[in-house]
């Protein structure tokens, strides 16, 4: 599907155009024009990307294989950026999709293989704009891109929710299996960080105006950006701290619950040593007992046993084992 904006001096003055206008509107260097493919078949890729802007093959080759990290790359006459823009719920946990970029003087390209949130919403402030959107291609990609770093503050508040609930249940008196729900968790941050950690390397290199595409006014646009994701990354650091101190208290909890219950077993092997004992002794296969003859024997070996076991259960109880 393709989607395409033109802007001059600022403002939206058309809005998804046919292949020729497209045309016409490239070789205007006094407009500024936006290109949206979305999920777009081979046919729209090569008339877009190959036949309008005339992308480099090597570009186009990664837009069509999804890159794991992103990266920037400089050509003569534009930048080529790869993002990853990020979306997470409690059902279906992490989803990732890439989001490419083509940002020249006049023009931006974004390329992703499924809808996206911080395009839709960029899409949108363009439409409900009445003012100025932006006076340059560079502006455009910020807005898109600053789209997709918002979106990592739900992410940031659904693994904060996570983590809470997981401390809660460590604190728990009751015994929860939780190691799986660790280990998810802990999977969760370290892809975040994952993510995180190149994009912002990748930004702040354009905050730095390392790539001529990036008009001077613009840094401090990227710097802002690049300042936002230090913060999650940041966020995201506190949380694998938090996760390793829950982890901890998880092992210590299930060591001490353990140790309770070795304690159970131990008391109850101590209460019935005596009778096991003296059980064991009378039940040999001895002719001649003489004490099992008196009329006595058996209540003075019942008694006998009680005691013991009772100074069993009363050692056992001193020392805190039931």
């Amino acid at each position: 599907m393709i989607h395409s904006f033109v802007f001059s001096d600022g403002k939206l003055v058309g809005r998804d155009l046919e292949l020729e206008a497209l045309r016409l509107v490239r070789a205007d260097k006094g407009l500024t024009l936006w290109v949206d493919l979305e999920n777009p078949t081979a046919e729209e890729e090569k008339l877009i990307l190959e036949g309008v802007f005339q992308f480099h093959p090597l570009a186009i080759e990664d837009c069509r294989n999804p890159n794991s990290l992103p990266k920037s790359e400089d050509y003569d006459d534009y930048l080529f950026l790869v993002t990853h823009a990020v979306d997470f719920t409690r059902t279906e946990k992490f989803n990732t999709t890439e989001l490419d970029l083509f940002l020249g003087k006049d023009f931006l390209v974004t390329y992703h293989a499924a809808p996206l949130k911080s395009i839709a919403a960029t899409k949108e402030r363009c439409i409900k704009s009445t003012g100025v959107i932006a006076r340059g291609p560079d502006r455009l990609a910020h807005l898109v891109m600053d789209a997709v770093v918002d979106l990592f503050i739900p992410v940031t508040d659904e693994l904060r929710g996570e983590l809470e609930e997981l401390e809660e249940q460590v604190l728990s008196p009751r015994h929860t299996a939780l190691t799986n729900q660790l280990i998810e968790v802990r999977g969760e941050i370290a892809n975040l960080r994952e993510i995180i950690r190149p994009q912002r390397e990748m930004i702040s290199r354009l905050a730095r105006g390392e790539s001529k595409m990036i008009r001077t006014v613009m840094l401090p646009y990227f710097r802002d950006l690049r300042d936002n994701l230090i913060r999650i990354d940041e966020t995201a650091a506190s949380f694998a701290d938090r996760l390793l101190i829950s982890f901890e208290l998880f092992l210590n909890k299930s060591g001490f619950q353990a140790n309770e219950g070795i304690k159970a077993l131990t008391a109850l092997t101590a209460i019935s040593l005596p009778a096991s004992i003296i059980s064991s002794w009378y039940g040999m296969n001895f002719t001649s007992i003489p004490e099992l003859r008196s009329p006595y024997a058996y209540p003075v070996v019942a008694a006998i046993t009680l005691s013991l076991t009772f100074v069993m259960w009363r050692w056992c109880k001193r020392r805190r084992w039931i």
